[in-house]
């Protein structure tokens, strides 16, 4: 009897692998792909300068340009806006783990000398409305699991796009490209930074939902928010007649059969100026320029 079931089971799961490999979905869901001209990466500013603080928070620690920082850290960016466009820097929040005995005077100012001003540029900044917010609470002794307790996963928002614009709600990490989750996100950033990078709008937004076992979406939504010079209906058309967007298509055209995905265990999954991510890639613009014509 227990042989029967398991023979069963591994049957269903034969039969799911070979709807996955003929093209179709390994799960269900709505996924969302943005990008945004406010930076160079084509990434919400909030985020795209919290992760350049993290990263160098990362840097001094391990160059010893602040010898006594412990390897637990977080980072905020807080950014003006009039009519939807970017004005500047507002607030800037790090904290960072350290040493017993370092006086918090100390860590502000090593942390505004050797992390801050390196990396956020003068010009972003709001001059009479900044505000530095490093280590607020005081000492950040107790840090790691030690001061969190519990698991409480990865953080989505962050591996994405700040909550700046919307997240379906699937995790990315230890999933495969078969799981739509992972592949069709990507897949929509990477058409959403290429309608940007392309002129034709200045925000975008794409849409896609899939049911398991289905080769192409349920639907594609796209949304620039009022930015771009062409209708949003016509950008749907042109994505259906030029993108491929089964799972074995989005596996294809990102080459998510490599092993690459170790380069997304941190900084978040989108926004890096890395060739081996493809979906970071801006090589189809032409498909969106020659709507311009």
């Amino acid at each position: 009897s227990t042989v029967k079931i398991t023979n069963n089971i591994a049957n269903q799961s034969q039969n799911i692998d070979s709807k996955v490999d003929d093209g179709g979905a390994g799960d269900q869901g709505i996924m969302f792909g943005f990008a945004t001209n406010e930076t160079a990466a084509l990434m919400p500013a909030a985020l795209y300068y919290a992760h350049l603080l993290a990263k160098r928070l990362e840097t001094v620690r391990k160059e010893n340009i602040i010898p006594y920082l412990r390897p637990d850290g977080k980072t905020e960016v807080t950014i003006k806006y009039v009519d939807n466009v970017m004005v500047g820097i507002t607030a800037i929040v790090v904290s960072a783990s350290h040493n017993d005995d370092i006086p918090n005077e100390t860590i502000k100012q090593d942390i505004l000398l050797h992390v801050i001003t390196p990396v956020i540029p003068q010009s972003v900044i709001i001059k009479d409305e900044i505000k530095y917010f490093i280590n607020e609470r005081g000492s950040f002794v107790i840090s790691g699991p030690a001061g969190d307790s519990g698991l409480t996963g990865r953080k989505n928002i962050v591996d994405t796009y700040g909550g700046y614009a919307r997240h379906g709600g699937g995790s990315f990490s230890g999933k495969d490209a078969t799981k739509v989750d992972r592949s069709a996100t990507y897949m929509a950033r990477y058409i959403a930074k290429n309608i940007v990078a392309s002129g034709v709008a200045f925000r975008c937004e794409i849409e896609l939902s899939y049911v398991i076992g289905e080769k192409q979406p349920l639907s594609i939504f796209v949304d620039t928010f009022g930015t771009s010079k062409v209708l949003d209906e016509v950008l749907i058309e042109t994505i259906k007649n030029n993108f491929d967007l089964s799972p074995s298509g989005i596996i294809n055209t990102l080459g998510l059969r490599k092993p690459i995905f170790s380069k997304t265990t941190n900084y978040g999954h989108v926004g890096k100026e890395d060739s081996s991510l493809k979906w970071e890639k801006t090589d189809k613009t032409d498909i969106f320029k020659k709507l311009l014509k």
